[in-house]
C-alpha cells in the first residue's frame, strides 16, 4: 500500500480546486495550473483536504498513486508559495544578466548564450547567482538543469555553473600526482 499516496493534501484559504472529468485545475494567488488523472485513481475533496484513491488494483495504477498525490500537493505548494532554484556562476569572466526574459550569459566561448526563459517562469541576476522562480515546480526545475547544462562545473577547476550549495569533487591534474 502506498503511504505517500494516503496522506491527504490540506488545500489553503484562497485556492480553489476544480475537477472537470480526469482534469483536476488548481487556482490559487499565484496563478493556475491543471494536472490530467489517470485512470484508475479518484479524487475525493472534503474539510479543505484532497485524498486519492485507487478504483482498480492494478501494477500500474498502484505506480502511479503516491506520485499523482505528490503532484497535487506540488500544484497546492506553487500557486500558493511558488518554488525556485538558484544557480551559480563560477568562473572568472563569466557572468549573467536577464534583458525582457531573455538571460544573457557570457560563460567563456567565443560567443555569448542567449537563453530565453519559458513562459511561466521568472528570473533574476544577482552579481553570480541567477534565481528562476515559477509556480510549476517540474518546468523550474527543468528550466533549472537547461541552464546549467550550458557550462557544467568542470571536474578539475571547478568553473561553470552549479545549484547553489553543490559541492564539486574537484580532481587533481596530471602534474599533481607522481
Amino acid at each position: 500500500m502506498s503511504r505517500v499516496g494516503k496522506l491527504p493534501v490540506t488545500v489553503p484559504q484562497g485556492v480553489r480546486i476544480n475537477l472537470h472529468g480526469a482534469v483536476l485545475q488548481v487556482e490559487g494567488p499565484k496563478g493556475t495550473l491543471q494536472h490530467e488523472i489517470p485512470a484508475g485513481l479518484k479524487l475525493e475533496t472534503a474539510d479543505n483536504k484532497i485524498t486519492v484513491s485507487r478504483a482498480v488494483e492494478q501494477k500500474k495504477v498502484r505506480a502511479l498513486h503516491g506520485l499523482t498525490r505528490t503532484l497535487i500537493a506540488n500544484m497546492v505548494w506553487g500557486v500558493t508559495q511558488g518554488f525556485k532554484k538558484e544557480l551559480e556562476i563560477v568562473g572568472v569572466g563569466y557572468r549573467a544578466d536577464i534583458s525582457s526574459n531573455v538571460l544573457n550569459l557570457t560563460l567563456g566561448y567565443s560567443h555569448p548564450i542567449k537563453f530565453p526563459l519559458p513562459e511561466g517562469i521568472t528570473g533574476k541576476v544577482d552579481k553570480q547567482v541567477i534565481t528562476l522562480e515559477g509556480i510549476d515546480k517540474g518546468l523550474v526545475g527543468q528550466t533549472a538543469a537547461k541552464v546549467r547544462r550550458l557550462r557544467e562545473p568542470d571536474s578539475y577547476k571547478g568553473k561553470g555553473i552549479r545549484y547553489l550549495g553543490e559541492v564539486i569533487k574537484t580532481k587533481v591534474g596530471k602534474s599533481g600526482v607522481k
